[in-house]
This record gives C-alpha cells, structure tokens and sequence, in this order.
C-alpha cells in the first residue's frame, strides 16, 4: 500500500516574515521534488481537516489553548514567545497541522500495511503543555498520540523524534504517561537546551555531539534504541520528523544525509511491519534548507514504499 500525504492549503497561507526560516517555500520545495523524483504517481494526497478544540485539548492546557484563540487578532499578530509569531492566519494552519495528524492516524487504523506522512506546517514538537515554543503553537505529534489512544483504546503507542532539536515539548506532554514511549535524537549542547537525561521510563534520548556522522547515527539507533523500541512492542509508531540534521542545513551542525533518512524510513517501517500492522504516522517537522529538506523527505517516504 502506498504512503498516503497530509496536507492543507491552509499551511501555505501564512508568512512569518520574508528572513523566517519557518517558510511556506519548505512545503513547495517538497512538493516540487515529489513531482521531479516520481513519487508523487507513487504517493497519495489527501487535504487535511482541522483539529477541533476538544482534540487540541487531549494534549494541552484547556486555559493555554483557550488563550490562543482569544489573544490572536484578527489582523496584526502577537507573539506566543520569543520564536513563536502568531496571527489569524498561522493560528488556522496550525489547526490544519494538527487536523492532519488526526486524520492520518484514522487512516492507519482503518487500514492493513498503512503509512501516512503530514506535510504541514506550523512544526510541533516544542510546544509544550501550557506553552508554545520554537515556531511551534500546537504540539501535532503529541494531539495525534493522545487521540490515538482516546479514539482507539492504544496501550502502547512509540514516538520517535531525529529532528536535530530535542522535542522537549513532546517529552513535557507525555513525561508521566506509561502508554506512550518517547525517543529523541538530538545535537546537545544546542536549542531547546533542555536535560539530556531521561528522568522517566516513558522517555529515552540519544544527545549527539555537533560533526556526528550519519554512520555513528545507525550505529547508535541500532544499538542504543532497536532493542527498547521491539521491546516495546507498540501498537502505533508515530514520527517527528525534522530533517534539519542534514549535512547541509545550517540550523545544526550534524553531518546526516539523504540515504541516513532513507535507512531511518526502512527502519520505522520495520518496526511497524513487526509490531502494529504497518500503522505508521509520520509528522514533518523541522528542515529549513530547501533542497537538502525536499531531498530528504522524499528518501525517506522511500524507505517505506
């Protein structure tokens, strides 16, 4: 079964300013090499829907969401912290963005063998509990875990996280909660600056120094998290995937290349195949170089295909 494509043209209509790096040409640039590489005859596309309030709040504060929505203006924007810009417009994109990882966890559980990739954007993996952070408004990955296991009764649901950032929001989300299994990679020392020790049984994370290789990378993932993760045995395998640890994105100092997203595609896939029937959702995050982004994306969508 092919990978099926969440997106909205909500996600586009939003600019944050013409030097942000959190830009809607991210979204085109993937779009553009889907069409160059073949894939999008491969791939299916479907249009997101949004999240509802009552979704968002399953992974957030009620008051910080209400606040959201009675802070942004109609016109002008207001920021939510020192990174995270918020206006009329980025506020329905970020619902799309959360709607997508809904909709494509409906779609992996009604299905045999299926994986789905959310093409959207605001990201969401910083913004925590009763706060955003990082560009991030709502914490998509998160809203798809918590409905994931509201909506279908999951036990064990695995998310795992190689954007060069720590997804400190995710791990303040579900730091306590034991359905869920939390790994990150991460370059450390570096942004969001959180602990590089897991305090928890529900979180495991991997700090890698600036200038790691794509080989000491496989090296670790398969030594450090493949036994924790079979171990596991989930029942949904849910992906931040930020692919802002590329050699040639200046967000990080991490030397990963395309073909490392590719073993990484093929290694979740596995996983999932092993586990849960395939069920795989994957959530674009962070990636703010053009072509070493769409490049990536696409490698990796191969490596489940």
């Amino acid at each position: 079964m092919s990978v099926v494509i969440f997106s909205h043209g909500r996600c586009l209509s939003y600019d944050v300013g013409q030097d942000h790096p959190e830009a809607a040409s991210r979204i085109h640039a993937v779009q553009d090499q889907l069409l160059s590489s073949g894939l999008d005859y491969v791939v299916q596309q479907r249009d997101a829907t949004p999240a509802s309030l009552e979704q968002l709040y399953l992974a957030h504060d009620p008051a910080y969401v209400d606040h959201v929505f009675a802070a942004v203006p109609d016109t002008g924007h207001i920021w939510l912290d020192d990174d995270t810009q918020a206006n009329a417009k980025s506020l329905n994109a970020a619902l799309y963005s959360a709607g997508a990882g809904i909709n494509a966890v409906d779609w992996v559980m009604q299905q045999q063998g299926a994986q789905a990739f959310c093409l959207v954007r605001p990201p969401g993996h910083h913004a925590q509990y009763k706060a955003a952070k990082g560009f991030c408004i709502f914490n998509n990955i998160a809203i798809a875990a918590a409905y994931a296991m509201q909506q279908y009764g999951l036990q064990r649901v695995l998310i795992v996280d190689f954007d060069v950032h720590h997804g400190n929001g995710t791990e303040d989300i579900f730091q306590h909660e034991p359905r869920v299994k939390f790994f990150s990679s991460f370059q450390h020392p570096f942004y969001p600056y959180t602990d590089p020790v897991s305090h928890t049984p529900s979180i495991v994370k991997m700090p890698l120094a600036a200038g790691t290789t794509g080989a000491v990378y496989q090296q670790r993932f398969t030594q450090e998290w493949l036994p924790l993760m079979q171990e596991f045995q989930p029942e949904l395998v849910l992906v931040s995937a930020g692919f802002d640890a590329h050699i040639e994105d200046d967000m990080g100092q991490m030397k990963l290349t395309e073909l490392d997203y590719l073993w990484l595609g093929q290694q979740l896939k596995q996983i999932a195949d092993q586990h849960c029937h395939g069920r795989l959702v994957s959530m674009l995050e962070g990636g703010y170089e053009h072509s070493p982004l769409a490049r990536s994306v696409v490698a990796y969508l191969k490596g489940q295909i």
